[in-house]
């Protein structure tokens, strides 16, 4: 029998998305709901355990973690990419890497919708009407505007198509991008420093690394109209987090729409909850992967994974 261990399952729903009962008489689960914050008491609480299943990032295994699980054979993280688990310390101890099948749609929706939000200032309107208010804001339309991608992979694609059906310009770069792949998909490249001039709604859809890492800073904000908004559904650390704060509180651009922070879970104090209140800012606890049809395909990802390993053939390896 194996001990599985599923982390941070916020809402208590990975038994009822995935097909666990394929395992019966296989493996022994816990499913963790709260994020473990600290490496030590993670280490104490699954020190007995074969197998770690992760969701997305939201816990880093770092090499410190991995070398003190002395059990560990399997680490299954949903989706096909996780920068978040120190891929030379599993390897050092042979320990199996795989991932899952995910569903992409569901950030680019999520992107779309936090778009029109900022865009037509309906935050304070939703609180208006909660309040017994009636219209203080007036919105503004994106038909004519120009939509800036920043990372035209899948995700930037499907905002792409999107913008062009409300009639958007769309423009894109990031730092591999060509003129040529901008062809094929209906979009006009641009310089770097043209995608923050030229924006009216900046959308960020590249993935976090060494080269992105802080790349959006005040100096590239400054590029930027005032009447721009930006919208984060990648990851957090894109973008300066001190530097989204001054050009908010600046009115530098005129709105922000984050899915994704420095820090996850967002600690209960933090600035941005505060300046909700006052600025154009709208925030979602990265909700962007999840949807019904995408714990589907995690969840159960984790189970074929399990049986594959058990049978002797992993698959969907990443180391």
């Amino acid at each position: 029998m194996l001990n599985v261990a599923v982390l941070d399952d916020y809402q208590n729903v990975s038994k009822k998305y995935g097909n666990w009962n394929q395992l019966d008489n296989h493996i022994n689960l816990k499913v963790f709901n709260k994020y473990i914050k600290k490496d030590n008491d993670l280490i104490r609480m699954l020190s007995d355990f074969e197998v770690l299943c992760l969701m997305r990032e939201r816990t880093k295994l770092s090499s410190k973690i991995i070398n003190n699980l002395p059990n560990l054979k399997l680490v299954i993280t949903s989706g096909m990419w996780n920068p978040s688990v120190d891929l030379k310390a599993l390897n050092k101890r042979n320990i199996v890497f795989s991932g899952t099948e995910n569903r992409i749609q569901s950030t680019a929706e999520l992107s779309w919708l936090l778009t029109q939000i900022v865009w037509r200032n309906i935050y304070p309107e939703f609180e208006n009407i909660t309040n017994g208010k009636w219209q203080t804001t007036i919105g503004r339309t994106l038909f004519g505007k120009t939509l800036g991608i920043f990372g035209l992979g899948k995700q930037g694609q499907q905002v792409a198509r999107f913008g062009r059906a409300f009639g958007m310009k769309v423009i894109a770069w990031s730092h591999n991008l060509t003129k040529k792949i901008c062809a094929e998909h209906k979009v006009t490249w641009v310089t770097s420093d043209n995608l923050f001039k030229m924006s009216d709604v900046f959308s960020i859809h590249t993935k976090l690394s060494d080269r992105t890492m802080e790349f959006i800073d005040i100096n590239k904000i400054k590029l930027m109209k005032k009447s721009a908004i930006i919208i984060n559904t990648s990851r957090g650390p894109i973008i300066k987090e001190k530097d989204l704060i001054l050009a908010l509180k600046k009115k530098m651009i005129s709105g922000i729409g984050l899915d994704v922070f420095d820090v996850e879970p967002l600690p209960s104090g933090h600035i941005f909850r505060k300046l909700m209140q006052k600025y154009n800012l709208v925030l979602t606890p990265h909700l962007g992967y999840v949807s019904s049809e995408t714990y589907e395909k995690f969840y159960n990802g984790y189970v074929l994974a399990i049986k594959a390993f058990i049978n002797g053939n992993p698959i969907n390896k990443l180391n």
